[in-house]
C-alpha cells in the first residue's frame, strides 16, 4: 500500500452524473477525512471570478473566489486529511504544476451514453465543457506525465455493480485503508448533500443506504442531434480512459 504524505489532498476528479456524490458520501462515512463537495465547481458557477454565464442572473456569492477557496483548502489539508471530489473543467485554468503536486489524484468515469442524457435532463443547453470528458482527459494526461505512472481510474458501472471491490481497489491505489463499514449508511433525509441542491439525484442519495444504481428514464441519444454529437465526441475519450481503469482482483 502507498504511504500518503501529510498535507496532501486526496482528490476524485469525475465527470458529472457518474455516482461521484455517492462515492463522496462513502468517504464521509469513513470519518477519517474532511470531505469537500465540489469546492471549485461552486466558484466556477457562483464565485466572484466565475467562469461561466450559465446563472449570470444570480449575483456572485460574497467572498467566494478561486484564490480564497484554494487557500482555505490548503489550510484545511495542513490541519488534517482532506478529500474532495470535483470536475476537472472547474480547475483547468489554475492547474499549474504546483497545484497538481498538492494532490493524490483519482479519476471517476462513466459511459457517456448514460452521462449525457442525465445532464441533458437538467440542462438541455449543457456545453461540452460541462460534460466534463475533455478536461478530465487533459488532466489525466498531465497527472500521468507528472507522476510518471497511471493514476487510478474507476468506472461508475464497476462501482455500482461491485462497490466493495471497486472501493477496495481505489483505496489500495491511493494508499488509504479500506473500511467496508463505510459502504452502508442510514438514510439522511435532513442532510444537505451539496452547495447545489437542485437535483433529484441528491434527494435519492439522502434516501439511499449505500452505493446503488437508481432507476432512470431519460431521452435516448438518437432523440436529440445535440446529444448524439456530444456522444460522438466524448465516446473515444471515455474509451481511452476506460482502458486504464482499475482491474485488480475481481475487477478484471
Amino acid at each position: 500500500m502507498t504511504t500518503r504524505k501529510p498535507g496532501r489532498i486526496l482528490a476524485l476528479w469525475a465527470v458529472p452524473r457518474s455516482t461521484s456524490t455517492a462515492f463522496e458520501w462513502m468517504m464521509r462515512e469513513r470519518g477519517d477525512f474532511l470531505c469537500l463537495h465540489e469546492p471549485f465547481n461552486e466558484v466556477y458557477y457562483y464565485g466572484q471570478d466565475r467562469r461561466t454565464d450559465r446563472d449570470a442572473h444570480i449575483p456572485p456569492r460574497p467572498g467566494l473566489a478561486f484564490p480564497s477557496v484554494w487557500a482555505e483548502i490548503q489550510a484545511q489539508a495542513a490541519a488534517g486529511p482532506v478529500f474532495l471530489k470535483d470536475f476537472a473543467y472547474s480547475i483547468e485554468h489554475m492547474a499549474d504544476d504546483a497545484f497538481l503536486d498538492r494532490f493524490d489524484h483519482g479519476f471517476l468515469i462513466r459511459d457517456p451514453a448514460k452521462v449525457l442524457p442525465s445532464i441533458h435532463h437538467r440542462w438541455p443547453d449543457f456545453t461540452l465543457e460541462e460534460a466534463g470528458f475533455e478536461a478530465l482527459s487533459r488532466l489525466f494526461d498531465r497527472v500521468r506525465a507528472r507522476i510518471g505512472t497511471v493514476p487510478p481510474v474507476i468506472d461508475s458501472d464497476d462501482l455500482l455493480a461491485r462497490p466493495a471491490e471497486t472501493v477496495e481497489a481505489f483505496c489500495a491505489a491511493v494508499g488509504i485503508p479500506f473500511l467496508p463499514q463505510a459502504l452502508n449508511w442510514q438514510p439522511k433525509e435532513e442532510a444537505k448533500a451539496s452547495w447545489y441542491d437542485g437535483g433529484s439525484w441528491h434527494d435519492n442519495l439522502r434516501r439511499s443506504t449505500g452505493i446503488q444504481a437508481q432507476p432512470r428514464s431519460y431521452a435516448a441519444l438518437d432523440d436529440d442531434p445535440r446529444l448524439r454529437h456530444a456522444h460522438d465526441l466524448c465516446r473515444p475519450i471515455y474509451e481511452a480512459l476506460y482502458a486504464h481503469r482499475l482491474t485488480g482482483g475481481v475487477l478484471a
